[in-house]
């Protein structure tokens, strides 16, 4: 049945409507719409957001397939209530070549849980000595648009300053990893009091900071575009709302973890709790909330890292650097931001779902809820409270700081294109 009713939902969190789904997109919205030929999905009380879209994801496809596959990674996707995804180039070989992300670009269509647009590398083999094949990746069938060292820094300015000369040319945007690694040698954990009583190696703030600081001017300098990833810290958002000040062409995004978790739960030396850049302190915590709801940061994203099991369940230092994300973000962004009044759910399509898409270029999404707009669609029950159990993840690895712990929020339903992927919170 091609035709699908959304009866009676709560767009972008406002006043009831239906929606009307006609093949692969939205015929009509409004009041009291005729279900005639229509298959009819009760959602009152529950709220309709355009499909959400993440900048930012590793599916360890090819070389991990242990961690995590373009399948079940997009399976994980359709789960949280994603349409479209961003695959991080820190795969084996590294997405450094157009042969390499077309081959990721068609298993994501192949498996058609979501759409998953692959990332280039900036540096050829992430080495951060040489320019990857940036041209040729744009100019491949993947359409490449964001380039990216994530896992590393583009810590050489000049390096950093050709890849954005690069992009330029094509209207890319290099996405930063900003650590300076010379800073972080031997760092297991944020810099601070935590760190000091348990005695391990610290990751300062001004690792992060300071490479923020140098490529937004870098990117002012030569009339570029730059995106911060993960940004961590209170003195980054600083540094990135001084440089929007100034009309700098700058984005950023935080993920969910840096807006619940903080550096205190490293008391427990669960690698679970691992992660790059690592969990910070609660007044950066906040900071980061604030600039999420005032638009200084303008998205979020997950850092979906999967892992085996083997790589976390360890000692703390030999741990991976990692926690998966994409199945609990809503959730988390639920509780942090709209529980507690920081955002609307229509504050939460815009960071969640438009400026990915926009940043990204992902055609096609971030759209309005609106007649005549492909129908990717996202709806959740937002009453629902209940613990996170990773047995029921899509995702083939577990590694979530969140199990057991009770999240507001489930996504029902996801619609990719019209076509149903997640089903009364199961996958088709």
């Amino acid at each position: 049945m091609s035709k699908i009713l959304i009866r009676g939902a709560k767009v972008l969190g406002g006043e009831p409507q239906d929606v009307l789904i006609d093949g692969e997109t939205i015929a009509e919205v409004g009041t009291a719409l005729s279900d005639e030929g229509a298959q009819v999905v009760e959602a009152a009380g529950k709220v309709l957001l355009p499909g959400l879209v993440d900048l930012h994801t590793h599916l360890r496809e090819p070389g991990r397939e242990d961690s995590e596959t373009v399948l079940t990674g997009t399976r994980a996707a359709a789960s949280g209530g994603f349409t479209a995804v961003f695959a991080m180039a820190n795969t084996f070989p590294v997405a450094d070549t157009a042969g390499v992300v077309e081959q990721v670009y068609r298993l994501g269509q192949e498996h058609g849980y979501c759409d998953v647009q692959p990332i280039g590398a900036v540096t050829v083999g992430l080495e951060g000595r040489k320019l990857a094949e940036l041209g040729a990746m744009h100019e491949s069938a993947a359409g490449v648009t964001v380039f990216s060292d994530d896992g590393k820094c583009v810590d050489d300015a000049v390096i950093m300053r050709r890849a954005l000369e690069y992009v330029k040319a094509f209207g890319g945007v290099v996405a930063q990893h900003a650590q300076e690694p010379r800073l972080t040698e031997g760092a297991q954990m944020n810099e601070g009091v935590v760190s000091a009583e348990l005695g391990l190696g610290g990751w300062p703030a001004v690792a992060e900071e300071s490479i923020i600081a140098r490529d937004v001017l870098l990117a002012e300098h030569v009339g570029s575009r730059v995106h911060i990833c993960h940004l961590s810290t209170a003195g980054s958002v600083e540094i990135v709302r001084w440089a929007k000040s100034r009309g700098i062409d700058v984005t950023a995004e935080v993920t969910p973890h840096h807006l619940l978790l903080t550096d205190e739960m490293v008391r427990t030396y669960n690698p679970v709790y691992k992660v790059n850049p690592p969990l910070r302190t609660e007044r950066d915590v906040m900071a980061l909330r604030e600039a999420l709801a005032d638009g200084t940061i303008d998205i979020v994203a997950t850092d979906h890292a999967p892992h085996p099991h083997e790589d976390k369940d360890c000692e703390w230092a030999a741990a991976a650097m990692g926690m998966v994300g994409l199945e609990t973000a809503l959730s988390v962004v639920q509780a942090t931001m709209v529980d507690t009044g920081l955002l609307t759910w229509a504050g939460v399509a815009e960071r969640m779902s438009v400026k990915p898409a926009q940043i990204g270029q992902a055609g096609g999404h971030g759209r309005p809820v609106s007649a005549g707009e492909p129908a990717n669609l996202t709806l959740v029950d937002t009453e629902y409270r209940g613990s996170v159990d990773p047995a029921g993840f899509a995702s083939r690895s577990r590694n979530t700081p969140y199990e057991g712990r009770e999240l507001p929020g489930r996504v029902t339903h996801t619609w990719l294109r019209g076509k149903a992927t997640l089903v009364d919170g199961k996958l088709t």
